[in-house]
């Protein structure tokens, strides 16, 4: 039988007992610190610390902070100490909360009475471009099936730098960029609003334990490094993209604003949906090599709810499995050349496709670059995302009886 919290929560909950995100709320009376998901609550960690219950597990007032950045900076056996100490707390056999009406009543906080707000300080952002499927797609468009993927694709996880301070927490209006953009009969490109607007369905790990510059992590090490993972839409201009992304990739194009949602799912939650990494071929090199490499079985989703419409529509399906390189092999390619890793920094997947047409993780794929556009339960269709509309994703995991779920990141497109 799994374990039960003494808190109702129901069999399709994103947040039971067994995954316990971490995040950084806001009460309307107070303010921010972080907590936990439980149910349709959040338990206050400040509160939980105050009262003595990490004493012997953290560094003082580790909790007493608008951030997670100190918290993962102490490294995984802290963490899974923290975690047993939560289960224990919530369990339903446990009465040290479920009995104290005092101590309940300042630890919970009703989810939809609070303000999420990002998690962490990202001090620094780096996108990578891991789905076989996406960048296949992508370089069939540009350089057709038999160029697709560019020679050192299979050998290395391909990356850019991105712009950490224009990271939103879900929820965050998105205004469309102004840019450059060189219409194909035009001889000199113009200025204005992208009108090739699109999202990326991904997710990003957030680094917990650092690294000394350098120092790089072994592959083997790299896991410990990793703190938890969130769900992310790079939103992107497609059309500024087109015009200046050679030779030196992306730049006004993503750095306008991405958006990540609120609570972080540890790995430890994730555990029992651990899968072993798809061979892979050519065999990387010794540095990117590890025996087991591991996965995860996230079920992710993109909805797109246009003015016009009710209810969003699900535009997309896909899985996180469908990732080439592991997020320990991106973490490890990041610091090889002693890159230095700080608590907080934010290392993306990519655009997550999988090999089916409705498993394209973005705009760009799913109309084959405006060429079949999306048509919508309003009537409506899409070639790009327009003024008004809505992009949401969710994830989860699906356990016996029970879901682990990362809640959503949505942003609502407004005029530039």
């Amino acid at each position: 039988m799994p374990l039960q919290s003494f808190i109702d929560v129901p069999p399709d909950s994103d947040f039971p007992i067994q995954n316990l995100p971490y995040g950084i709320f806001k009460p309307n009376d107070g303010a921010a610190r972080p907590g936990v998901a439980i149910g349709e609550l959040i338990l206050d960690l400040s509160v939980v610390e105050e009262l003595g219950h990490f004493r012997d597990v953290t560094a003082p007032r580790i909790f007493a902070s608008d951030s997670l950045n100190a918290f993962m900076a102490l490294g995984r056996p802290v963490w899974k100490k923290t975690r047993q100490v939560l289960q224990k707390l919530l369990s339903a056999e446990n009465g040290t909360l479920r009995d104290n009406t005092e101590f309940r009543a300042r630890a919970f906080h009703k989810q939809n009475e609070v303000t999420m707000q990002l998690p962490a300080r990202i001090g620094d952002y780096t996108d990578f471009y891991s789905s076989y499927h996406h960048a296949h797609n992508v370089g069939t468009m540009l350089r057709g099936p038999e160029n697709a993927l560019m020679p050192n694709w299979k050998w290395l996880p391909v990356a850019y730098h991105g712009r950490a301070s224009s990271i939103v927490v879900s929820g965050t209006e998105v205004k469309r960029p102004h840019g450059q953009t060189k219409p194909p009969d035009a001889s000199a490109p113009v200025f204005g609003p992208s009108k090739s607007f699109d999202f990326e369905l991904e997710t990003a790990f957030f680094v917990g334990l650092g690294n000394s510059i350098g120092r790089p992590v072994s592959i083997d090490q790299a896991e410990d490094h990793i703190f938890g993972i969130v769900l992310m839409n790079d939103w992107s201009a497609r059309d500024i993209q087109t015009w200046e992304y050679q030779p030196l990739g992306p730049f006004l194009a993503k750095n306008f604003c991405t958006s990540i949602s609120p609570w972080i799912i540890t790995l430890e939650a994730l555990e029992p949906f651990r899968q072993n990494l798809s061979a892979q071929g050519p065999a990387p090199l010794s540095y990117l090599k590890r025996a087991n490499d591991f996965t995860f079985d996230i079920q992710l989703e993109a909805r797109l709810q246009t003015a016009k419409m009710r209810e969003p529509q699900t535009i997309t399906r896909t899985n996180f499995q469908n990732l080439y390189w592991s997020i320990a092999q991106q973490l490890a390619h990041h610091t090889v050349n002693g890159c230095n890793l700080q608590p907080g920094d934010l290392l993306a997947s990519g655009t997550i496709s999988g090999p089916t047409e409705e498993s394209r993780g973005c705009m760009l794929e799913l109309t084959w670059r405006g060429t079949n556009p999306l048509k919508l339960s309003s009537g409506e269709s899409r070639k790009w995302l327009e003024d008004g509309d809505t992009l949401s994703i969710t994830g989860w995991c699906q356990g016996d009886g029970y879901r682990i779920g990362f809640g959503e990141v949505s942003g609502c497109i407004i005029g530039a």
